[in-house]
């Protein structure tokens, strides 16, 4: 039976709406950007900072598509995921992300014991990971990665602020020469510990001081009885502790109960960096302690940075503080947010335009081309990543952390000495509770 003309263009009108829907469909997603977003939101990193550097990294995000997106046109759609603080689980995420969710970069990871396999597991499948937390040099070191990138500092720049510091104030406030300075070291043993411990080792002896004990620890260990029993018997002048959030709040309970005696510790991010959470355990106790990171961005000047960037992270403290509830605003969200931030302003425009697309190789040649200068971003430091062929390609050239220290209810910066908003309190009062 002949069709009739009815049912044609019935047929071809339900067809051309098909087609119409399909089209619309392609576009939006053509208009998109996905990327996948890893982060510990459970476990015992999420405390560490992890969460933090999730609400920087979706801050970021809502204030491009708020723009419009990437270059005003490109909206961002994430596709977050939680490592559950496992190593295993954030590789099982990330070939989840790569394999079913079809997306070509991966944004986040805070812990190094994530970052040193995932981003071998990345440059395997030649996808973009761009890490904002994890701090290890063992993810770049001597790897020649091609499409892993790091604007974040790397491990063995505590050190070098840990020596620096101590180096510079050990005669002048400690009264002593910096041979006699003895010097304890103790870690979490993942990459991120191991790898800060390796660099306060050398260092220190670089700056002349006496390591007189470094000692890893799972951080997961029920009991540090032990290692502040030896930290007792090593009679150790300065601790630099690198540890994440449950076994640091271990060891500060456990020296205070066996009374350790110290003229000052260093933290190294991480747990140290969560004031808020350590000041809720141990009040006035941690008072005067130094920690080495990133600067938390609202701690800068903003007329020593490029115009704009104050205003920048004046929006990123507010939108913090309202969705969390926070008094302190942690280096964590300025890691989440300055290196997403980089990512979607600096890299992806330049992709798309210069280099034609979102795909990983476009992203790869527009990373290179980033040429921020110090003072260009919250963190005060600029971006220019190592090229390939060199020891550490892909890593940032130009990041810097700082000495911070807690002053009461808020932090000031106390090294470099050029941009330090506070003389340091070195060494702890004699009324502190773990004062030599």
């Amino acid at each position: 039976m002949p069709t009739s003309r009815r049912t044609l263009l019935k047929t071809s009108a339900a067809a051309a709406a098909a087609f119409s829907f399909d089209w619309t469909r392609a576009q939006a997603q053509a208009e998109t950007v996905r990327i996948g977003v890893i982060y510990d939101l459970t476990g015992p990193f999420a405390a560490g900072g992890s969460v933090a550097s999730s609400i920087g990294t979706q801050i970021a995000i809502d204030l491009v598509n708020e723009k419009g997106g990437v270059g005003g046109k490109y909206k961002i759609a994430p596709v977050n995921v939680d490592s559950q603080s496992k190593p295993d689980v954030a590789i099982n995420e990330a070939n989840r992300l790569i394999d079913q969710e079809k997306v070509d970069i991966l944004n986040g990871v805070f812990a190094s014991s994530h970052a040193v396999p995932l981003a071998a597991k990345v440059e395997q499948q030649k996808r973009i990971l761009w890490i904002t937390t994890a701090v290890s040099t063992a993810v770049f070191k001597d790897k020649n990665l091609q499409y892993v990138f790091r604007a974040q500092i790397h491990s063995d720049q505590y050190g070098q602020a840990f020596g620096g510091f101590l180096g510079e104030h050990a005669k002048a406030r400690l009264g002593m020469e910096p041979k006699d300075v003895k010097v304890a070291l103790i870690h979490e043993d993942g990459p991120y510990g191991v790898g800060v411990a390796a660099a306060d080792e050398m260092f220190a002896k670089e700056a002349g001081l006496q390591v007189v004990l470094k000692e890893g620890y799972s951080a997961s260990a029920p009991d540090l009885s032990v290692l502040v029993t030896k930290l007792k018997r090593a009679k150790a002048d300065i601790i630099s502790h690198a540890g994440y959030n449950p076994d640091i709040t271990l060891f500060l309970r456990q020296a205070r109960e066996s009374g350790l005696k110290f003229k000052m510790l260093f933290g190294a991010g991480a747990g140290y960096s969560q004031l808020d959470k350590l000041r809720t355990t141990f009040g006035a106790d941690i008072d005067n302690f130094c920690n080495i990171d990133p600067v938390p961005a609202q701690l800068l000047d903003p007329a020593k940075l490029a115009p704009g960037v104050g205003d920048l992270t004046k929006t990123m403290v507010a939108r913090f503080r309202e969705k969390t509830s926070a008094t302190e605003v942690p280096p964590h969200c300025s890691m989440g947010f300055n290196q997403t931030w980089v990512l979607l302003n600096n890299v992806l425009p330049v992709a798309k335009e210069k280099y034609g697309g979102f795909d990983p190789e476009a992203i790869r040649k527009a990373a290179l081309d980033v040429d921020i200068p110090p003072g260009g971003t919250i963190q005060g430091y600029g971006v220019k990543f190592y090229p390939p062929g060199t020891p550490m390609s892909g890593q940032n050239e130009r990041s810097t952390p700082v000495v911070m220290q807690n002053a009461g209810e808020r932090i000031t910066v106390v090294w470099p000495t050029n941009i330090r908003t506070q003389d340091p309190v070195f060494p702890l009062p004699k009324g502190s509770v773990y004062g030599a």
